[in-house]
């Protein structure tokens, strides 16, 4: 994913999900933090990005779509995006207790 300038990699199962997510939030004119847990090899930090509706997204996949889009998954990311903490990226089965603020990031 690049947003103006910034490019951000995700596995292309993540990403495909963090799309829809970041499309519906972004039609209905709503700004929003998105953050992640960096891979150890890029220092196992922290990062986030402001997104809002008028800032140019690309999305790029390494490979064709395969699998199913899981509603839940879905669901929670959505949760995740309209909380104060913003959309915190969470591996698919985690669903980390939100309103416990707790956080389960994937690597990106």
């Amino acid at each position: 994913m690049q947003a103006d300038g910034v490019l951000v990699e995700f596995d292309d199962r993540l990403l495909a999900h963090l799309q829809i997510v970041i499309v519906q939030k972004l039609r209905r004119g709503e700004s929003f933090l998105m953050s992640w847990r960096d891979a150890p090899e890029s220092g196992n930090g922290n990062s986030a990005l402001w997104l809002h509706p008028y800032q140019n997204l690309f999305f790029r996949f390494s490979r064709p779509r395969e699998g199913e889009i899981n509603p839940e998954w879905i669901e929670q990311l959505l949760i995740a995006a309209n909380s104060p903490r913003g959309l915190v990226i969470m591996q698919e089965g985690s669903m980390a207790d939100l309103s416990a603020g707790g956080e389960n990031p994937a690597n990106g």
